[in-house]
């Protein structure tokens, strides 16, 4: 079943907002599952760098933007985001970063098998920071991971967002008194020894949703372990940053990614 994982099986073309980027939304396959994603391509297409988008949320919050992906193709990546599966006609039932890793992984493949790409970046933002993490953490050839307002510890999540608990319950099983390996394996931070690409964190120091004791304790064992490590802490910012210094974020850690490569 396993050299099945990040097989395409259905490609549909999808109108897109920016017009130098074209965007198809994918059927693969992860576990035996069919599960979709979007894939943006640069119409050059002048580029080997492969860009993995983790989205953060569960099922329709924080679902995948075409706008934002076609903004990081535009920046010259060929950029797949997994929706996860049990999203959007994708089966299964997403995990909150349990067995639903596994559609990152098999997206990672998926990048992999595209003609022309050498390089992958793997990018998390919010729950997709652990999404990223336990990427990088899998994929040692990974060319740099970056997580921006990234969960970094599944535990803190329950702790901090009394909003979320509920589902976390619902979905992982129970509490992390009750069932603390279910969180341990959900949290990388545990695993670190593991990860070979850089560390990209960026992180509001004002965010509420997750809050910026995540990418502390993200930076404190990736430094304690000699791996390397940059941060960008924006203190007047919370979860969400300004349209303008978002773009210009973006068009700031795309280098950083491509940097790496030349590192």
């Amino acid at each position: 079943m396993e050299e099945y994982n990040g097989k395409i099986v259905e490609i549909n073309e999808f109108p897109s907002p920016n017009p130098k980027v074209e965007l198809k939304v994918i059927t693969y396959i992860s576990n035996g599952l069919r599960v979709k994603g979007m894939l943006a391509e640069p119409k050059t297409r002048d580029t080997s760098e492969g860009f993995l988008y983790l989205r953060g949320g569960i099922k329709n919050v924080g679902k995948v933007r075409p706008s934002r992906i076609a903004q990081f193709a535009s920046e010259g990546f060929i950029v797949f985001a997994p929706y996860y599966r049990g999203n959007q006609g994708g089966e299964g039932n997403e995990d909150f970063a349990g067995d639903d890793r596994e559609d990152a992984f098999a997206a990672y493949r998926l990048l992999q098998s595209l003609p022309g790409v050498r390089h992958i970046h793997i990018f998390g933002f919010s729950r997709g920071g652990v999404m990223a993490l336990l990427t990088g953490i899998q994929f040692s050839e990974a060319a740099s991971i970056v997580t921006w307002g990234g969960v970094s510890d599944m535990s803190l999540t329950y702790q901090e967002r009394k909003d979320l608990r509920r589902m976390m319950k619902r979905v992982i099983g129970g509490t992390p008194e009750k069932y603390p390996e279910r969180y341990q394996i959900r949290t990388p931070l545990y695993e670190l020894e593991k990860l070979s690409p850089p560390v990209l964190i960026i992180h509001g120091v004002n965010d509420e949703n997750v809050s910026v004791e995540h990418a502390y304790r993200l930076e404190r064992r990736l430094k304690l372990l000699n791996k390397s490590v940059a941060c960008w802490y924006f203190e007047k910012f919370t979860h969400y940053f300004p349209p303008a210094v978002n773009r210009k974020i973006v068009e700031d850690l795309t280098k950083w990614m491509k940097n790496q490569i030349k590192r």
